[in-house]
């Protein structure tokens, strides 16, 4: 490969390092073509951006990142398969996945979510359970709304109690 390529390509993860919020690193060693398809198909519903990259180039990247990604550079072996997302959980939800674990599951080696650094395949439930900025926002409207529905619902059924209490007092002969 020519130097300009590799350059190119280094720029390329670069730019991508900086697009995406989270990423993780999968190990894709063992993983026929069907295999491999198939997670990129279900990477491309998910709006997951699956790259196969050269562990080098990749390492390079990194040292030319703003972050400082050198806890990931011990995982760099091997065939190595990058996974950007815009939410911290779906590339492990994804990788969670019933169908994906029958098709051979490419295993975790690292992840980048939510700012913090996960090292090894043991942190994949973890990273599953990382809520998103809009699930968090969903619990926090619930967590509001649940006071406010109560006091309204006793309200209701005490005014409809009371108009009926009335209803029946008026109606009644005297």
């Amino acid at each position: 490969m020519k130097k300009e390529v590799k350059d190119t390509i280094i720029v390329d993860l670069g730019e991508k390092l900086k697009k995406y919020p989270h990423f993780y690193l999968v190990d894709v060693t063992g993983m026929n073509a069907k295999a491999t398809s198939s997670l990129r198909r279900k990477c491309f519903k998910q709006e997951i951006k699956m790259v196969v990259v050269k562990n080098k180039l990749l390492h390079k990247a990194f040292e030319a990142s703003d972050v400082d990604f050198s806890d990931l550079y011990g995982v760099l072996k091997g065939n190595t398969a990058v996974l950007f997302a815009e939410t911290a959980n779906l590339p492990a939800k994804l990788l969670k996945d019933k169908d994906v674990e029958k098709a051979g599951v490419p295993s975790l080696k690292a992840a980048y979510a939510e700012e913090g650094i996960y090292v090894g395949a043991d942190k994949l439930d973890e990273l599953a359970s990382i809520k998103s900025k809009n699930e968090v926002i969903a619990d926090i409207v619930a967590l509001l709304q649940s006071p406010t529905k109560n006091v309204v619902s006793a309200l209701q059924s005490g005014a409809n109690t009371i108009h009926g209490v009335l209803k029946t007092l008026g109606e009644r002969p005297e």
